[in-house]
Protein backbone atom coordinates (compact mmCIF):
# COMPACT_ATOMS: atom_id res chain seq x y z
CA UNK A 1 0.00 0.00 0.00
CA UNK A 2 1.70 3.45 -0.69
CA UNK A 3 -0.01 6.19 1.19
CA UNK A 4 0.37 9.97 0.59
CA UNK A 5 -0.19 13.21 3.09
CA UNK A 6 -0.66 16.56 2.10
CA UNK A 7 0.04 19.05 5.15
CA UNK A 8 0.43 22.52 4.84
CA UNK A 9 2.10 24.87 7.11
CA UNK A 10 5.18 25.03 9.08
CA UNK A 11 7.61 22.66 11.08
CA UNK A 12 5.33 22.94 13.94
CA UNK A 13 2.63 21.57 11.77
CA UNK A 14 4.48 18.36 10.73
CA UNK A 15 5.69 17.51 14.25
CA UNK A 16 2.04 17.46 15.19
CA UNK A 17 1.48 15.17 12.31
CA UNK A 18 3.92 12.34 13.77
CA UNK A 19 1.52 10.74 15.63
CA UNK A 20 -0.64 10.07 12.66
CA UNK A 21 2.24 8.84 10.61
CA UNK A 22 3.23 6.54 13.99
CA UNK A 23 -0.78 5.03 13.70
CA UNK A 24 -0.39 4.60 9.89
CA UNK A 25 2.96 2.69 10.21
CA UNK A 26 1.90 0.41 12.77
CA UNK A 27 -1.33 -0.43 11.23
CA UNK A 28 0.36 -1.07 7.72
CA UNK A 29 3.37 -1.99 8.70
CA UNK A 30 4.60 -2.72 5.15
CA UNK A 31 3.07 0.37 3.49
CA UNK A 32 5.16 3.14 1.66
CA UNK A 33 4.34 6.65 3.50
CA UNK A 34 5.08 9.80 1.58
CA UNK A 35 4.31 13.33 2.84
CA UNK A 36 4.11 16.72 0.40
CA UNK A 37 4.94 19.54 2.21
CA UNK A 38 5.88 23.28 1.70
CA UNK A 39 9.79 23.46 1.24
CA UNK A 40 9.91 25.43 4.87
CA UNK A 41 9.00 22.61 6.29
CA UNK A 42 11.17 19.28 4.59
CA UNK A 43 13.88 19.51 7.55
CA UNK A 44 10.96 18.52 10.42
CA UNK A 45 11.45 15.21 8.51
CA UNK A 46 15.35 15.16 9.43
CA UNK A 47 13.68 13.85 13.39
CA UNK A 48 10.34 11.84 11.64
CA UNK A 49 11.16 7.52 11.13
CA UNK A 50 8.13 6.98 10.03
CA UNK A 51 7.93 8.39 6.07
CA UNK A 52 9.19 6.80 3.03
CA UNK A 53 10.05 10.11 0.75
CA UNK A 54 9.12 14.06 1.39
CA UNK A 55 7.89 15.68 -1.58
CA UNK A 56 7.70 19.35 -1.57
CA UNK A 57 5.48 21.96 -3.11
CA UNK A 58 4.75 25.45 -2.01
CA UNK A 59 1.04 25.30 -1.03
CA UNK A 60 1.24 29.62 -0.45
CA UNK A 61 3.04 30.37 -3.89
CA UNK A 62 1.41 31.78 -6.88
CA UNK A 63 1.84 28.69 -8.71
CA UNK A 64 2.01 28.00 -12.34
CA UNK A 65 -0.24 25.47 -14.46
CA UNK A 66 3.12 23.89 -15.11
CA UNK A 67 3.63 23.55 -11.49
CA UNK A 68 0.14 21.64 -11.23
CA UNK A 69 0.98 19.74 -13.84
CA UNK A 70 4.13 18.30 -12.42
CA UNK A 71 3.00 17.81 -9.57
CA UNK A 72 0.03 15.69 -11.07
CA UNK A 73 2.71 13.70 -12.87
CA UNK A 74 4.81 13.12 -9.52
CA UNK A 75 1.42 12.15 -7.70
CA UNK A 76 0.71 9.98 -10.84
CA UNK A 77 4.20 7.74 -11.22
CA UNK A 78 4.19 7.09 -7.52
CA UNK A 79 0.44 5.29 -7.85
CA UNK A 80 -0.81 5.96 -4.24
CA UNK A 81 -3.87 3.94 -3.08
CA UNK A 82 -4.74 6.37 -0.42
CA UNK A 83 -3.95 9.96 0.37
CA UNK A 84 -5.03 12.37 3.55
CA UNK A 85 -5.19 15.87 2.78
CA UNK A 86 -5.28 18.59 5.35
CA UNK A 87 -6.11 22.37 4.42
CA UNK A 88 -5.21 22.03 1.44
CA UNK A 89 -6.00 24.51 -1.83
CA UNK A 90 -8.59 22.65 -4.03
CA UNK A 91 -6.78 23.33 -6.91
CA UNK A 92 -4.12 20.93 -5.26
CA UNK A 93 -6.85 18.45 -4.09
CA UNK A 94 -8.29 18.20 -7.22
CA UNK A 95 -5.03 16.52 -8.38
CA UNK A 96 -5.94 13.71 -6.14
CA UNK A 97 -9.29 13.17 -8.37
CA UNK A 98 -7.98 13.37 -11.10
CA UNK A 99 -5.74 10.79 -10.30
CA UNK A 100 -8.07 8.33 -9.88
CA UNK A 101 -6.71 8.08 -5.92
CA UNK A 102 -9.23 5.40 -4.75
CA UNK A 103 -9.07 6.00 -1.24
CA UNK A 104 -9.25 10.54 -0.74
CA UNK A 105 -9.90 11.72 2.67
CA UNK A 106 -10.32 15.50 3.65
CA UNK A 107 -11.69 18.00 5.75
CA UNK A 108 -15.59 18.09 5.68
CA UNK A 109 -15.64 21.71 5.67
CA UNK A 110 -13.03 22.27 2.50
CA UNK A 111 -14.60 20.96 -0.31
CA UNK A 112 -15.69 17.81 0.30
CA UNK A 113 -16.49 17.18 -3.37
CA UNK A 114 -12.71 16.10 -4.22
CA UNK A 115 -13.22 13.79 -1.49
CA UNK A 116 -14.07 9.87 -1.19
CA UNK A 117 -14.40 10.62 2.91
CA UNK A 118 -14.28 12.94 4.79
CA UNK A 119 -14.59 14.54 8.41
CA UNK A 120 -15.17 17.13 10.45
CA UNK A 121 -11.85 18.17 12.15
CA UNK A 122 -11.75 19.82 15.06
CA UNK A 123 -9.85 22.85 14.73
CA UNK A 124 -9.90 24.59 18.05
CA UNK A 125 -8.20 21.25 19.88
CA UNK A 126 -4.57 20.02 20.35
CA UNK A 127 -3.43 19.68 16.63
CA UNK A 128 -1.91 16.35 17.42
CA UNK A 129 -5.44 14.55 17.97
CA UNK A 130 -7.36 16.82 14.98
CA UNK A 131 -4.85 15.64 12.63
CA UNK A 132 -4.80 12.07 14.25
CA UNK A 133 -8.67 12.14 14.16
CA UNK A 134 -8.59 11.53 10.43
CA UNK A 135 -7.77 8.38 10.36
CA UNK A 136 -11.29 7.55 10.97
CA UNK A 137 -11.48 7.36 7.67
CA UNK A 138 -9.33 4.55 7.11
CA UNK A 139 -11.45 3.09 9.89
CA UNK A 140 -8.76 3.04 12.25
CA UNK A 141 -9.61 3.51 15.81
CA UNK A 142 -6.80 3.95 17.70
CA UNK A 143 -5.79 6.68 20.35
CA UNK A 144 -3.51 9.04 19.68
CA UNK A 145 0.07 8.33 21.06
CA UNK A 146 2.43 11.20 22.43
CA UNK A 147 4.47 13.04 20.02
CA UNK A 148 7.62 11.42 19.43
CA UNK A 149 10.65 12.37 17.52
CA UNK A 150 13.60 10.35 16.32
CA UNK A 151 17.00 12.67 16.81
CA UNK A 152 20.09 11.48 15.43
CA UNK A 153 22.66 10.49 17.28
CA UNK A 154 25.02 12.61 15.56
CA UNK A 155 22.83 15.44 16.28
CA UNK A 156 22.97 14.40 20.47
CA UNK A 157 26.83 13.69 19.93
CA UNK A 158 27.16 17.44 18.96
CA UNK A 159 25.22 18.72 21.52
CA UNK A 160 27.23 17.09 23.91
CA UNK A 161 30.31 18.14 22.51
CA UNK A 162 28.64 22.13 22.17
CA UNK A 163 27.56 21.42 25.92
CA UNK A 164 31.28 20.92 27.38
CA UNK A 165 32.76 23.59 25.49
CA UNK A 166 30.31 26.06 26.93
CA UNK A 167 31.43 24.77 30.76
CA UNK A 168 28.03 23.13 31.58
CA UNK A 169 27.65 19.97 33.31
CA UNK A 170 24.47 19.48 35.44
CA UNK A 171 21.93 20.96 33.49
CA UNK A 172 20.63 24.12 32.32
CA UNK A 173 17.74 26.62 31.83
CA UNK A 174 16.97 27.29 27.93
CA UNK A 175 15.63 30.43 26.86
CA UNK A 176 14.14 30.73 23.41
CA UNK A 177 12.27 33.72 21.59
CA UNK A 178 12.05 35.58 18.16
CA UNK A 179 13.45 38.92 17.50
CA UNK A 180 9.74 40.68 18.49
CA UNK A 181 7.56 38.11 20.21
CA UNK A 182 8.12 39.36 23.47
CA UNK A 183 9.96 42.68 24.78
CA UNK A 184 13.75 42.45 25.57
CA UNK A 185 12.93 44.68 28.82
CA UNK A 186 10.69 41.47 29.79
CA UNK A 187 12.92 38.88 28.81
CA UNK A 188 15.51 41.05 31.08
CA UNK A 189 13.94 41.07 33.82
CA UNK A 190 13.19 37.27 33.74
CA UNK A 191 16.78 36.67 33.18
CA UNK A 192 17.73 38.69 36.36
CA UNK A 193 15.11 37.41 38.88
CA UNK A 194 16.24 33.68 37.76
CA UNK A 195 20.32 34.45 38.27
CA UNK A 196 19.15 36.39 41.65
CA UNK A 197 17.51 32.89 42.70
CA UNK A 198 19.15 30.53 41.01
CA UNK A 199 22.59 31.96 40.25
CA UNK A 200 24.56 28.09 40.37
CA UNK A 201 22.06 27.09 37.02
CA UNK A 202 23.65 28.35 33.72
CA UNK A 203 21.05 30.20 31.52
CA UNK A 204 21.60 29.50 27.44
CA UNK A 205 19.67 31.17 24.66
CA UNK A 206 18.58 28.94 21.95
CA UNK A 207 20.03 30.76 18.58
CA UNK A 208 18.04 30.24 15.12
CA UNK A 209 18.39 32.47 11.60
CA UNK A 210 15.59 34.43 13.20
CA UNK A 211 16.25 36.09 16.40
CA UNK A 212 19.77 37.31 16.37
CA UNK A 213 19.02 40.52 17.49
CA UNK A 214 17.23 38.95 20.63
CA UNK A 215 20.30 36.85 21.52
CA UNK A 216 22.44 40.09 21.09
CA UNK A 217 20.04 42.35 23.36
CA UNK A 218 20.50 39.66 26.09
CA UNK A 219 23.76 39.54 25.90
CA UNK A 220 24.25 43.20 26.01
CA UNK A 221 22.79 43.24 29.40
CA UNK A 222 23.69 39.90 30.61
CA UNK A 223 27.05 39.23 29.36
CA UNK A 224 27.45 35.84 31.58
CA UNK A 225 24.68 33.99 29.07
CA UNK A 226 25.76 30.70 27.21
CA UNK A 227 24.65 30.92 23.93
CA UNK A 228 24.05 27.43 21.74
CA UNK A 229 23.13 27.79 17.41
CA UNK A 230 21.78 24.54 16.17
CA UNK A 231 21.93 24.47 12.53
CA UNK A 232 19.20 21.68 11.99
CA UNK A 233 15.79 20.46 13.83
CA UNK A 234 18.02 17.43 15.33
CA UNK A 235 20.37 19.46 17.16
CA UNK A 236 17.75 22.20 18.37
CA UNK A 237 15.47 18.88 19.82
CA UNK A 238 18.76 17.94 21.93
CA UNK A 239 19.36 21.20 23.36
CA UNK A 240 15.85 21.04 24.82
CA UNK A 241 15.94 17.55 25.86
CA UNK A 242 19.09 18.43 27.57
CA UNK A 243 17.25 21.85 29.61
CA UNK A 244 16.17 21.16 33.11
CA UNK A 245 13.55 24.09 32.25
CA UNK A 246 12.11 25.51 28.94
CA UNK A 247 10.93 29.10 28.29
CA UNK A 248 9.87 29.80 24.94
CA UNK A 249 7.54 31.95 22.78
CA UNK A 250 8.50 29.86 19.55
CA UNK A 251 5.76 27.82 18.42
CA UNK A 252 8.46 25.09 16.61
CA UNK A 253 10.71 24.87 19.78
CA UNK A 254 7.57 24.48 21.89
CA UNK A 255 6.46 21.60 19.92
CA UNK A 256 9.67 19.95 19.97
CA UNK A 257 9.67 20.80 23.73
CA UNK A 258 6.85 17.91 23.60
CA UNK A 259 7.86 15.61 21.59
CA UNK A 260 11.42 15.06 23.54
CA UNK A 261 9.59 15.97 27.15
CA UNK A 262 11.50 18.74 28.59
CA UNK A 263 9.17 20.97 31.22
CA UNK A 264 8.60 24.21 29.31
CA UNK A 265 6.86 27.24 30.36
CA UNK A 266 5.23 28.54 27.38
CA UNK A 267 3.95 31.98 26.53
CA UNK A 268 0.81 32.31 23.89
CA UNK A 269 -1.09 35.42 22.39
CA UNK A 270 -3.95 33.28 23.84
CA UNK A 271 -5.81 30.68 25.22
CA UNK A 272 -6.86 29.20 21.84
CA UNK A 273 -3.09 28.93 20.56
CA UNK A 274 -2.40 27.32 23.68
CA UNK A 275 -5.29 24.57 23.27
CA UNK A 276 -3.63 23.99 20.21
CA UNK A 277 0.21 23.61 20.68
CA UNK A 278 0.46 21.58 24.01
CA UNK A 279 -1.41 18.04 25.33
CA UNK A 280 -4.87 18.79 27.23
CA UNK A 281 -3.45 17.24 29.84
CA UNK A 282 0.45 17.28 31.47
CA UNK A 283 2.07 18.69 34.18
CA UNK A 284 5.13 18.94 32.25
CA UNK A 285 3.82 21.99 29.88
CA UNK A 286 2.77 25.22 31.77
CA UNK A 287 1.05 27.38 29.38
CA UNK A 288 0.87 30.85 30.08
CA UNK A 289 -1.95 32.74 27.17
CA UNK A 290 -2.04 36.07 27.14
CA UNK A 291 -5.78 37.80 28.45
CA UNK A 292 -5.39 40.77 25.90
CA UNK A 293 -5.08 38.51 22.25
CA UNK A 294 -1.10 40.00 22.20
CA UNK A 295 1.97 37.88 23.67
CA UNK A 296 3.69 40.86 24.34
CA UNK A 297 1.33 42.32 26.77
CA UNK A 298 2.17 38.75 29.59
CA UNK A 299 4.14 40.63 32.44
CA UNK A 300 7.20 39.14 33.39
CA UNK A 301 5.81 38.48 37.33
CA UNK A 302 3.11 36.31 35.51
CA UNK A 303 6.26 34.29 33.97
CA UNK A 304 7.90 34.20 37.47
CA UNK A 305 5.25 33.14 38.92
CA UNK A 306 4.38 30.11 37.27
CA UNK A 307 8.04 29.57 37.04
CA UNK A 308 8.67 29.38 40.80
CA UNK A 309 5.32 27.43 41.32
Amino acid sequence: MRILALIPGGIDAQINFFPTLETLQSTYPNAKIDVLVEPRAKKAYRVCKYVNDVLLFDYQDRNSMADYLNLLGIIRDREYEAALSFGTPWTVSSLLWLNGIPIRIGDRSRNPWLFSKTIPLQKDQYAAEMYHSSLAGLDIQANCPQVKINVPQEDIAWVESRQKGLGIRDGYILLHSTDESYPAKNWKSIITDIQAKQSEIPIVLLQDQQNGEWVTQMLESHPQLKVSAPSDVGKSAAIIAGANLFLSTDSVSISLAVAVGTYTIALFNSTSDSKKMLPPVSEKYVNIPSSTGKIADIAPNTVLEKLWS
